[in-house]
This record gives structure tokens, C-alpha cells and sequence, in this order.
């Protein structure tokens, strides 16, 4: 039976949820209106693009045969890595779906230590040497690991689910855009704008939905009392499977994906542009057709599961640390606050959207009012996020609540730190308004509008190895102010609410998760239209569009880029105080030998992944140029517009490279908490747990925003800056550009990943950790 504040939690949640859905259903109609078409320069208008879908003879049926060509084969490079893929995805969600449930679900592994258990001290002792356990029953061991197994298949195939959602949409509409680009700015960019949401409203809404629902079946299995917080720590903690899910399908599509489309990227720019000296997206390129799936591989499908990932696992941490207070136990409503802010921002970000493409005067007409619009998206959706989680707080936090419970009783109370409603409020507040802090700095530091990146342009009329310099310098300086915003926020939010505060400070920067993931989605879209613009030779007032479309999302893709770096941080945070929690750590101390041990490890972990991840890269790289060059060699033709490239073998060089090189990464990450866990023990897993954060979060703020300069420092040269194209500084641009690509779009955006698995992994097989190797490492040193 419905209580009141069940119901109004389930009205609120369900509803948004549905909101968001219909909204990307009905903008994926709006999308698939247009037909691909070439239509004519005197048909610039509405009136002549009716007049050409209605069989005008004026259009030319040609450019229309390439421009359904081009598509169908980006559409069909981006399925089929995908499929390819999903096949290994599909297996590893099996058999670790069964880890899982070995660990967690059989009686020997199953259970916290009893601190002190008839007069004996088994944070000493072992097992074998006849210290007893607090070990739950067989039968409550069993449903628990089936339980979390489950959650961790449903949050896996829910993460694939919207990237293929995105993915389909993004090569479905590139073509489309790159249509209604000859018709008006305001047609182009809605297009493009309008595939962005379904990427955006699908992910949130599917997620936020699928995820209330298995909390509320987990329910029947194991009922909730409101009156024992023991039972929402044991449903809570099953939960924690769906952000395992979530966030390792992540790992493998920001990865595979990264490297996938870097290695199409650079191997189309070194051979292309720098030795056969042919334009960007020209069709006599082999590899031009993998550089374009690449942007959808890459910035579409791997940035929505980095984010999807985000959003569950803040979610899970933020629930499995208030199940621990009495107060949020008391009322349903209360427990899923932080599903509600997720559910506030949906209906924000589903109102913002009009800002963009509905409301008379801020529509797009010209180039300079593009940027305009998508900023504005950030503001508008930031300021109505703030209201709607000001109203979602009055009725669904309590006055009072405890934050922090201790060991010992004292005074008559377990709880140790109590927070209230509006310093809840403050928590996430601090997150929502420092990501929109963090995502302008990273436009400061990467967009050729302003001082940093033209003084990395002038640096290039001095050759490459000053562009380098200049580029790496801007890099690390670009991480003072995001980690200041960080500090501030991670400060105040555990001042005011301890762990709770940390993670519902993450839920604040990712409540604007639908406009950010648009815009993010919209980059790739507009970039793959002034692709195919190119390649099925439209005008140049086209082409004037498409790159004006692209240079913005160009932007806007580096501000989504250190939103999710600082997501990222603040989510491995709280899943660090959750791991925290659940172990029954009193305190983390670095004075210890072994957790300071941990530390340095963990610090260590980033580089040797980020290692991993450019050598992969380069290696892909490699191959891809020397297939380039063998077509060039051996086919002539090619460069005389006698002889179509094969592209699909470029393609499959890019697939195989991907779907091999990121098992190293993969196992790093994945198999490091657990190793640590099991045979040192959870302080020392502390620590690696710290250093990763610490170390991770700089390195891919640098890495992300060094590259990004570099590739905007190129852009300012090929506008006719510093010689402009062709010239020694533009030589040298595209060398940083080269260089910096694998940083921006793999490495960098990949360590989102390395922090936030290895702290949720090590939130889900906490309890055997404790179980098997209780502090070990004090019984043998």
C-alpha cells in the first residue's frame, strides 16, 4: 500500500521519466521528416524545399544518389563495430554477471566481520585462527548475490541499450542536417540540435526509469521497513550492481571508442592532408568514412555510457549511504531524493530545450547567434535545474537527518553528524553551479575565441615543437581553477552533509544530464554533416554552415568534456564513501604503512592506463596509414577521381584495432580493486582508491583541454590566421592537432572511467574483502 509520500516520489519520478521519453520520440519524428536530398541554391528557403521534395527538376539527383551513399556507409561502419562489440559486451556481462554472484552470493563469502565477537578481536584474527563471523544466512546470501547479479545485467544492458539509441540517431540525422543546411541556418541547426535530445532525453529518462523499477522489484524480494535502516542497507547495496553495469559498459565504449576513432582520425590527417596534401572529409581518402563513424563511436556512444555510467553510480552511492540514517529511512520519499533530482532536472532541461529552437528571436538565423544558443542552453538549464530542486527539497528531505552514524552510543544516539533540508540543497546547488563553472573554464582554455589558444596559434609560426610546448603548458595550467571549483565544492558539501553531501553535490552537476548530453551528441552530428557536405560536393554556402555548426560544437563538446571530468571526480568520491561505509572503515588513515602504500600505487594507476590507451592508439594509427598509403600506391585512380577508395577495409582495420586494444585497459581497472582488495585488504584499497582520484582527475583535465587547444589552435590558422592553410604554421597545427586528438578523445576522457570502476567495483564486493582478508596485512608484517 501507497503511503503519501511513496506516491507523490512514484507520481514524480514515473512522470518525468515518461516526459522525457515522449519529448525524444516526438523530436525523432521531427528528424525523420526530412528527406535527404540535394536541393537547389534558388531554393534557400521553406518554400523551395517543399518545392523540391515535390519533384522539381532543378534539383540534381546525383548529389542526392551520394548524399544516401555517404550515409548508409557511415551508418553501416557504425553498426557494425557496434554489433562486433556488443557480442564481446554480452559475454562479459554473463560471466561477470556469475563472479558476481560467486562472491557475493555463497555463505563463505558472504558477510561483514563482527569487530568483537565473544571477548575475541577478530579485526586481528582470522577465520582460521578461529575468530567467528557475523555471516548471514544461506538463504538471505543467495538472494543478495542474485540480486546484485541481476541489477549488474540490467544496468549493462540498459548503458547498451542508449548508446545504440544514440548511435542510430546520430548517423540517421547527419545527412539530414547536412540537407536542411541548404535550406537556413535555423533548419540546419534544429536538425542537428533535435537528433542531440533524443540522445540526451533517452538516456536520463531510460535510466532513471529502469532503475526506480528495479529498486521497486528488488522490493518484493526484499521488503523494505521503514523502521530498520538494516533493510534498506541490504536492497540498496544489491542496487549498487546497476552502477557496476552501467559504468563498465562505459569502460569499454569510452575506450574502444576513443580508440577507434583516433586511429581513423590521425591516420586520414597524416597520410590525407599532410602527404597527399587532399582537404579534410575528402572523398578520395580511405580512411575518410572511419573518421566519420569514428565521431559517432567515440563522442555519441562513449560519452553517453561515460555519463549513463555517472548517473547511476552517484545514484547508487548517494542511496546505499542514507540508507544508514534512521531520518531518510523513515519515508520513501525521502530515500529516493536523489532519484527526484535526477527526475527535476529532465522536466528543466525538457523546458530549455524550447530556448534553442522554439522561441521567436532566439532562433539561429546567422553564423554568430549558433554559439549563442548553446550557451544559453547551459545557463537556462542550470537556473531552472537550481528552482526545480529548490521545490523537489521542501517536500521530499526531511527537517532533520543524520549524515553520519557511529560506533559507539553517545548521549543515547548512534548518529554522530545530523545535516538539514536546506544544507542538503546547498550540497547540490555547489555541484550544479561549479560544473557550470568548470564547463566555461574549459571554453576559456580551448576555444579559439579567446587569449590562450591564439597564443598557441602564434607559437606554430615557430614551428611544431613551440606549438607542443605552448599546448602542454596550457594544459596543466587549465586544471588550477576546475580543481579550486572542485576542492570548493567537495568542501562545503561535506561540511554540511558528510558523504551524503559529496554525493548528492555529483546528482547537482548531473541533473542537467539531458541539455548536456544534447549538445554533446550535437557535435558529432553537425561534424559528419559538413563531412558528407563535402564528400557529395553541396556549395560552399553549405559547407560555410556546416562548419560554422561544427566550429560550435567543436566548443561545446570540450565544456562537455570537463563536465564529465568533474562529474567523474565528485561521483568516485562518493562511491569512495559508500565503499567506506559499507567496509566498516572507522576513519582512513595515511599515516598507515599500507594505506599510504596504496596511495602512491593508485597515483600511479592513471599513467600506466593512459600508457595503455595512447600506445593503442598509436599502434591503430599505424596500421590504418599503411593501409592508406598501400591504396594510394597500388590505385592510382584514387587521387584522379577515377577510382572509388575501399573503405570498408579502413573500417575494419579501425574495428578490429578498438575491439583489441582495449582489453588490456579493461582488465587493469577492472582487476586491480579486486586483486587489492583480496589480498591486502580494504585500507590498503583505501588508498588506491585516493591516489587514482587525486592523480586521474588532473591528468584528464590536462589531457582533455592540451588537446582540445591544439585542435582549435589548428581551426584559427585554417581561418586564414598565421598563413593559413597550407602554410608552415598550419603544418605545425596539424602536428599538435595529430598529436593532442588521442588525448582529448581517449585518454583523457577514458580516466572518467579507471576513477569512478575501481571505486564501484570496490563498493560491490566490499563484503567479501572483509570477509577474506580483514586486515591482513597487520597479521603478517
Amino acid at each position: 500500500m501507497f503511503d503519501k509520500s511513496e506516491l507523490w516520489a512514484s507520481i514524480v519520478i514515473v512522470c518525468s521519466g515518461l516526459l522525457g521519453l515522449i519529448f525524444a520520440l516526438i523530436q525523432r519524428c521531427k528528424v525523420a521528416k526530412v528527406v535527404v536530398k540535394h536541393i537547389p541554391e534558388s531554393g534557400d528557403s521553406k518554400e523551395g524545399l517543399v518545392e523540391a521534395e515535390g519533384g522539381s527538376a532543378t534539383y540534381d539527383e546525383a548529389i542526392t544518389e551520394r548524399l544516401n551513399k555517404i550515409q548508409g556507409y557511415i551508418s553501416d561502419g557504425a553498426k557494425a563495430f557496434l554489433w562486433a562489440e556488443y557480442k564481446i559486451l554480452f559475454v562479459f556481462i554473463v560471466i561477470f554477471g556469475i563472479v558476481i554472484f560467486c562472491f557475493i552470493g555463497l555463505p563463505k563469502t558472504c558477510g561483514i566481520p563482527d569487530p568483537v565477537f565473544n571477548g575475541t578481536d577478530c579485526s586481528t584474527e582470522s577465520p582460521l585462527d578461529g575468530c567467528e563471523w557475523m555471516i548471514k544466512n544461506p538463504g538471505s546470501c543467495i538472494s543478495n548475490g542474485l540480486l546484485t547479479s541481476i541489477a549488474f545485467v540490467v544496468g549493462g544492458l540498459t548503458s547498451i541499450l542508449c548508446g545504440y539509441i544514440g548511435m542510430t540517431i546520430a548517423v540517421y540525422s547527419n545527412a539530414r542536417t547536412a540537407t536542411m543546411c541548404q535550406v537556413s541556418w535555423t533548419d540546419g541547426f534544429n536538425t542537428a540540435f533535435r537528433a542531440g535530445s533524443v540522445m540526451g532525453f533517452c538516456l536520463t529518462s531510460f535510466g532513471l526509469l529502469i532503475l526506480y523499477a528495479s529498486i521497486y522489484v528488488f522490493r518484493f524480494f526484499m521488503p523494505w521497513d521503514k523502521d530498520n535502516t538494516h533493510t534498506s542497507e541490504i536492497l540498496f547495496e544489491c542496487i549498487t550492481g546497476y552502477g557496476l553495469g552501467g559504468s563498465s559498459i562505459a569502460l569499454f565504449g569510452r575506450v574502444g571508442g576513443g580508440i577507434y576513432t583516433k586511429a581513423a582520425d590521425v591516420g586520414a590527417d597524416l597520410v590525407g592532408k599532410v602527404e597527399a596534401g587532399i582537404p579534410e572529409d575528402d572523398p578520395r581518402n580511405p580512411a575518410v568514412i572511419a573518421d566519420n563513424v569514428g565521431d559517432n563511436v567515440g563522442d555519441v556512444a562513449g560519452m553517453g555510457a561515460d555519463l549513463f555510467g555517472s548517473f547511476a553510480e552517484s545514484s547508487c552511492a548517494a542511496l546505499v549511504v542514507a540508507s544508514v540514517s534512521k531520518e531518510l529511512n523513515s519515508e520513501w520519499g525521502y530515500m529516493m531524493f536523489p532519484l527526484l533530482v535526477s527526475a527535476g532536472g529532465i522536466v528543466s532541461s525538457f523546458l530549455t530545450s524550447f530556448f534553442a529552437t522554439s522561441i521567436p528571436g532566439l532562433q539561429v538565423t546567422e553564423e554568430r547567434h549558433v554559439e549563442r544558443n548553446l550557451s544559453i542552453q547551459l545557463y537556462v538549464s542550470t537556473i531552472m535545474s537550481t528552482i526545480a530542486i529548490a521545490i523537489i527539497t521542501q517536500f521530499f528531505l526531511p527537517e532533520k537527518f543524520c549524515v553520519m552514524i557511529s560506533e559507539v552510543a553517545k548521549d543515547g544516539t548512534w548518529c554522530r553528524m545530523t545535516s538539514s533540508k536546506w544544507l542538503g540543497f546547498i550540497c547540490v546547488a555547489c555541484g550544479l553551479w561549479s560544473g557550470l563553472l568548470i564547463g566555461k573554464i574549459t571554453d576559456y582554455m580551448t576555444s579559439y575565441n579567446y587569449k590562450p589558444v591564439k597564443e598557441v596559434s602564434k607559437s606554430c609560426e615557430t614551428g611544431a615543437a613551440t606549438n607542443i610546448i605552448f599546448g602542454l603548458a596550457l594544459g596543466y595550467k587549465s586544471v588550477v581553477v576546475p580543481i579550486f571549483a572542485l576542492a570548493t565544492t567537495i568542501f562545503v558539501s561535506f561540511y554540511f552533509a558528510n558523504m551524503y553531501g559529496v554525493a548528492l553535490a555529483a546528482l547537482g552537476m548531473l541533473s542537467t544530464l539531458s541539455t548536456s548530453l544534447t549538445i554533446d551528441a550535437y557535435g558529432p552530428i553537425t561534424d559528419n554533416a559538413g563531412g558528407i557536405a563535402e564528400m557529395t560536393g553541396l556549395s560552399a554556402a553549405v559547407r560555410v554552415k556546416t562548419d560554422a555548426l561544427d566550429a560550435a560544437g567543436n566548443t561545446t563538446a570540450a565544456i562537455g568534456k570537463g563536465f564529465a571530468i568533474g562529474s567523474a571526480a565528485l561521483v568516485s568520491l562518493a562511491l569512495f564513501g559508500a565503499f567506506v561505509t559499507r567496509s566498516h572503515i572507522s576513519g582512513v588513515d595515511l599515516l598507515e604503512p599500507i594505506t599510504f602504500a596504496g596511495l602512491v600505487v593508485g597515483a600511479m594507476l592513471p599513467y600506466w592506463f593512459s600508457a595503455m590507451t595512447m600506445k593503442s592508439v598509436g599502434k591503430a594509427a599505424s596500421s590504418m596509414v599503411e593501409e592508406v598509403r598501400l591504396q594510394f600506391r597500388e590505385h592510382p585512380g584514387i587521387m584522379a577521381n577515377t577510382e572509388e577508395p575501399d573503405y570498408k577495409r579502413c573500417v575494419a582495420i579501425s574495428t578490429k584495432a578498438s575491439l583489441y586494444e582495449m582489453i588490456k585497459p579493461g582488465v587493469l581497472v577492472m582487476l586491480t580493486p579486486i586483486i587489492v582488495g583480496f589480498f591486502v585488504g580494504p585500507e590498503a584499497l583505501t588508498g588506491v582508491l585516493a591516489g587514482g582520484l587525486v592523480s586521474g582527475v588532473q591528468m584528464a583535465i590536462s589531457a582533455s583541454n592540451t588537446g582540445g587547444a591544439w585542435d582549435n589552435a589548428k581551426k584559427y590558422i585554417e581561418k586564414g590566421n598565421f598563413g593559413g592553410k597550407g602554410s608552415s604554421a598550419h603544418k605545425a597545427g596539424v602536428v599538435g592537432d595529430t598529436v593532442g586528438d588521442p588525448l582529448k578523445d581517449t585518454s583523457g576522457p577514458s580516466l572518467n572511467i579507471l576513477m569512478k570502476l575501481m571505486a564501484i567495483v570496490s563498493l560491490v564486493f566490499a563484503p567479501s574483502f572483509n570477509l577474506l582478508n580483514h586486515n591482513i596485512w597487520k597479521r603478517h608484517l
